[in-house]
């Protein structure tokens, strides 16, 4: 029997089914929602099958069908995406798709200047990028969606396994009218009794809260926000001290007011930069490839993007 559907109308099925609208697959796959809308109509033609039930106001569901149709659908998706890669090993050369997250604190920091390298070097191979919460890397690597991921070694959960690249010592920022913009390091006690612009994120927000449990204290959070850009000009304002391990090159927020960055010291573990992936994924040629890029452009000297911040002297 011959055929009549492809490889890329089951990625947009698989998309809708995940997101639940067709819009959402739209903006993930980045193709047009009409586009879309004819694809899941094609298959739903071609099989006589019925994939989704139509909610005007929530949008769509798998039905009973669609549910198991999805399982078959992605594991097509992973087999076509294993054959590019033993095509790769096969001629030795580095080919096909590679999907790469990344933390979405840092994404549009490291990841283009990254990826821009590694594809003029590897003009084969397909790269696409996702910015992501921790918890989403985690969740998109056991289902195959992405195929390594730059983060943090934050509860790296079992079967991920996570190759360090990098080391970051935690600082914290401050506006040059804060009283403690005159030191040259700071200690976690010292911040008990000022207030503090906390990034809000899962993992990331229990990393900077544990140097005070630790030590059993509790900070005094005046704001809270999921976006390391807003942190930054909140801390620039005057809002209180922002904590992080890695920055932009620039000493000004976003709005152009000056930060400074103090190391910090104490029982405060540094963070470190790497990556995730699947046990065993390094043995496909293209992920090697990207660990071995990884391993020689995310350094000290030359991280793509950013600045490490001074640290603390013994």
């Amino acid at each position: 029997m011959a055929l009549r559907f492809t490889l890329r109308q089951l990625e947009y099925f698989v998309a809708v089914g995940e997101e639940g609208s067709i819009a959402l697959a739209s903006e993930r796959v980045n193709v047009s929602s009409p586009s879309i809308s004819i694809a899941l109509s094609r298959l739903e033609a071609e099989f006589g099958l019925t994939l989704f039930l139509r909610r005007h106001a929530h949008g769509l569901a798998l039905t009973q069908a669609g549910q198991q149709f999805m399982i078959q659908a992605k594991q097509l998706l992973r087999d076509a995406e294993g054959l590019g890669y033993l095509a790769g090993d096969i001629s030795n050369n580095v080919q096909g798709p590679l999907s790469v997250g990344c933390l979405l604190t840092f994404a549009q920091l490291v990841v283009p200047g990254l990826r821009r390298q590694f594809e003029s070097r590897y003009p084969d191979v397909t790269l696409r990028q996702r910015e992501l919460h921790q918890s989403e890397i985690y969740t998109q690597l056991r289902r195959a969606e992405i195929d390594v991921a730059l983060t943090y070694d934050l509860d790296i959960p079992q079967g991920i396994e996570f190759l360090p690249l990098l080391e970051l010592p935690p600082y914290i920022m401050v506006g040059q009218d804060h009283p403690l913009a005159h030191l040259s390091q700071v200690r976690v006690d010292q911040l008990q009794d000022h207030p503090m612009v906390l990034l809000d994120l899962p993992l990331s927000r229990d990393y900077f809260l544990s140097f005070f449990s630790d030590i059993g204290l509790v900070p005094k959070i005046a704001e809270r926000t999921r976006d390391m850009a807003v942190v930054r000009s909140l801390v620039a304002n005057g809002f209180g001290y922002g904590i992080a391990a890695a920055g932009p090159e620039s000493d000004k927020a976003p709005d152009g007011r000056p930060l400074r960055f103090i190391p910090l010291t104490g029982k405060v573990r540094p963070m470190k930069l790497g990556i995730a992936m699947m046990e065993g994924a390094a043995t496909a040629l293209t992920i090697s490839a990207f660990i071995a890029h990884c391993r020689d452009h995310v350094t000290a000297e030359k991280m793509p993007g950013l600045i490490l911040r001074p640290t603390s002297t013994p």
